[in-house]
């Protein structure tokens, strides 16, 4: 090995230390294409597909989406288009390396280290031998994604004894996310500290991955200082961090912390997005907190920048939920009135039938009939609904209305 050159040394390195631990869109269509055809026309119908009328290589869709889907249907078949995908490079001498990274993580995505090691290895050949960090990035994380925890720690130490392809920010974060992720809190805190130790700063994705664990192992004191070192370094939380966040609110079952937090979230402008608003409504409807729920309504009302009219439709909904399972007609009616007024609406033929059902418990046929009528600008019924409101007026014997409303359902079906 005297006379080989750093990187091809690099590479056998590597490569001798996996043998030992190894004994939507246009590409919605493509992956409907592939999941239909057999495996041996795989390949065939890859270049079929991404040739456009000009005979130049038209590759502008999600390579991310259309693997997910096809492995999602059949393994072997995603590995082909990995496969083909490589063999498209090397056939064209590509020297870009970012396409190689992205390939390999593309690997990692569908939890293929050996195709990972494969473009890895390829890479020789076609780069000069030369690989990057952010190359050596993507391969410990395709090791990651499998668990393989052996080879992503050799080539880990392979970077370190590098001259050249030093571990980056991104590397040590890679650690924090899986060890935070396989719940081992000594492992991820080591990481971290390693990471500020070789003079890294924190960032969001070292956060993120340390406050996702520290909940996952209900170390829930860990999360609010990791969150709270966040914002005083003006790090601003993203989806991953606020999700996280809430449900260790929610799990210590703490309305003031919960409360507190939605305040800082809405202060600072940042959006509450269709999960945390079924977290919310999830939580409070169990303990019956309806109070609660009835200040975020207003909370985000009032306070409406950024925030998705869909989510605040979530929460008029749950609400209306709320009051239709325990009968209160006052309030389900008012809360109805309200979402329709700030151009809300019901987000699906369940939660009016939510209504429904609530009405025919209670008797309020009249009352009903103005619920109908109230909403058929904004809503129009389902088959169920209409099936619902025909068994229900047969049970009271009100064969009148039972008539009216099969009678609307047939025109509707004429429209």
């Amino acid at each position: 090995m005297g006379g080989l050159s750093p990187a091809k040394r690099l590479y056998q390195t590597i490569i001798h230390q996996y043998s030992r631990t190894i004994n939507c869109n246009s590409s919605n269509h493509l992956a409907q294409r592939l999941i239909q055809e057999p495996i041996s026309r795989i390949k065939t119908t890859l270049d079929s597909e991404t040739v456009n009328k000009s005979g130049d290589e038209n590759l502008e869709f999600s390579w991310d989406s259309l693997l997910t889907c096809v492995h999602h249907h059949s393994p072997p078949k995603a590995q082909l288009v990995l496969e083909w995908r490589l063999e498209k490079l090397l056939k064209e001498k590509e020297k870009n390396e970012n396409l190689y990274s992205d390939l390999i993580h593309l690997c990692g995505k569908i939890h293929d280290p050996q195709t990972a090691m494969r473009v890895f290895t390829s890479m020789e050949s076609n780069h000069g031998g030369k690989p990057s960090s952010n190359v050596l990035d993507a391969l410990i994380s395709a090791h990651l994604s499998s668990n393989n925890m052996v080879t992503a720690l050799s080539i880990f130490e392979t970077m370190q004894n590098s001259d050249d392809y030093k571990p980056t920010a991104h590397t040590y974060n890679l650690f924090i996310s899986a060890f935070a992720n396989l719940g081992n809190s000594k492992a991820m805190l080591a990481w971290y500290s390693a990471k500020i130790a070789s003079g890294f700063l924190a960032d969001l994705d070292a956060y993120g991955a340390l406050i996702l664990g520290s909940v996952k192992l209900k170390r829930f004191e860990d999360a609010e200082k990791f969150y709270g070192e966040m914002l005083e370094a003006r790090i601003k939380p993203n989806a991953v961090v606020l999700h996280s966040m809430l449900v260790g609110f929610c799990e210590q079952k703490d309305l003031v912390k919960i409360r507190g937090f939605l305040k800082g979230v809405l202060e600072h402008k940042w959006r509450i997005d269709g999960y945390m608003a079924e977290k919310l409504i999830g939580f409070y409807c169990e303990l019956k907190l309806v109070e609660e729920m009835e200040w975020v309504l207003v909370a985000l009302t009032e306070t409406n920048h950024n925030q998705d009219l869909d989510t605040v439709s979530q929460i008029h909904n749950g609400l209306i939920r709320f009051y239709a399972k325990l009968d209160r007609l006052d309030d389900m009616e008012y809360s109805v009135g309200r979402m329709l007024k700030q151009g809300a609406s019901f987000r699906s033929h369940k939660d009016v039938e939510n209504v429904l059902c609530s009405y025919f418990r209670a008797g309020a046929y009249d009352r009903l009939d103005v619920f109908l009528e109230f909403i058929k600008d904004s809503h129009e019924l389902a088959r169920s609904s209409y099936e619902l409101l025909v068994a229900g007026y047969r049970r009271a014997g009100l064969c009148e209305k039972v008539d009216l409303v099969i009678k609307d359902l047939e025109t509707q079906r004429k429209e």
